[in-house]
């Protein structure tokens, strides 16, 4: 989550999430021969997204491969030349989710209709924790200060939006703006879904965003309380510069690529690494990606929320997606072994 969407710096992610100790954590290097369905990828079109991001990863390894991307007629031998596939490991099952940019519609003004506010990030809400959803909310603390982007049909709307941390809204005009993340309050996130379950309301299988969606607006006091049980608020900000057939903006501060970007745990993954994705489930997915984005729901070094684009469909697909699975991630070739010698802790 983007996705939602949280950019954080590696020691920040370490420091709230109490990342494991790097004894803990396994790097193997791989053959790209080991890759289940490597050959049969379309890697073009994965090294036109790691161009899109790889000019803002400065460490002097990167840089060069950067420069060296530009003019590549062959983007699987650039793979194989200059990168090992890594397989990072903390002890933690691999799990893939996926996210994607809601379209909303909305209004710039408060109606009968459009009743709940996406706010701005407050000018006192600072580095560390601030109010809790619950505060926010139940004191109506944002009321009044201006701050409001734009007004939604729907509080869950509102909430989904932060848990993917950008979206698109359609105005009663025919306009559309495009909002990003712009700060949180600094609590940690609180999946409701697993909140839905722990009360016995459904079983782990049962629940999914369309599934909470219908029960929180059938169940409008509890479904407040539910939606309150997660601390987090997130605000927004308009981004403008972003053209219509681009992607939303990921922790790069980049557009991301439909089924090519991933949000990964930075305190693994450096944020502009080539990652391949095995994916089990339903749709099988093997595929080189782009981590490209972070999110606040995405720690561990096999964890990984895939984006799948913008709208109602892709938010069914992304809602679907609860998978198995495995994530190698393409490392430079003299980093990726002395990562594996545990040089490079």
């Amino acid at each position: 989550m983007i996705r939602g969407l949280l950019a954080l710096s590696v020691m920040a992610v370490l420091a709230m999430t109490g990342a494991r100790a790097e004894s803990d954590v396994r790097h193997t290097v791989l053959s790209f021969a080991d890759l289940a369905g490597w050959e049969d990828d379309d890697h073009s079109v994965a090294l036109e997204v790691f161009k899109s991001t790889c000019r803002d990863m400065r460490t002097p390894d990167w840089a060069a491969l950067c420069a060296l991307a530009k003019d590549q007629l062959n983007a699987r031998t650039f793979f194989e030349l200059f990168f090992r596939p890594v397989l990072i490991e903390d002890g933690t099952p691999a799990l893939f989710t996926g996210y994607f940019e809601p379209e909303l519609n909305g209004s710039r003004s408060q109606t009968g209709r459009f009743r709940h506010p996406l706010y701005r990030l407050p000018p006192e809400v600072k580095d560390g924790a601030w109010f809790s959803r619950a505060d926010i909310e139940g004191q109506g603390l944002l009321a009044g200060r201006g701050l409001e982007i734009a007004w939604v049909e729907n509080p869950v709307d509102v909430f989904f939006l932060q848990v993917q941390g950008s979206g698109r809204i359609r105005l009663t005009d025919g306009s559309v703006i495009r909002v990003g993340y712009a700060g949180a309050n600094g609590h940690e996130y609180r999946s409701i879904g697993q909140e839905l379950v722990r009360r016995g309301i459904f079983e782990a299988h049962q629940v999914s965003a369309q599934v909470i969606r219908k029960w929180v607006n059938s169940n409008p006091v509890a479904g407040q309380d539910l939606l309150r049980h997660n601390p987090s608020f997130v605000f927004f900000r308009e981004v403008r510069k972003v053209p219509p057939h681009l992607g939303p903006l990921g922790a790069m501060n980049r557009s991301v690529t439909e089924m090519r970007t991933v949000a990964v745990d930075p305190a693994y993954v450096p944020l502009g690494a080539p990652v391949w994705l095995e994916k089990g489930g339903r749709n099988v997915l093997r595929r080189l990606m782009i981590a490209q984005d972070t999110g606040s729901a995405i720690k561990g070094a096999q964890r990984a929320d895939i984006f799948f684009g913008t709208g109602a469909e892709a938010g069914r697909s992304a809602g679907r997606v609860r998978d198995p699975g495995r994530m190698v991630v393409l490392l430079p070739i003299e980093q990726a072994y002395a990562r594996a010698e545990g040089l490079d802790q």
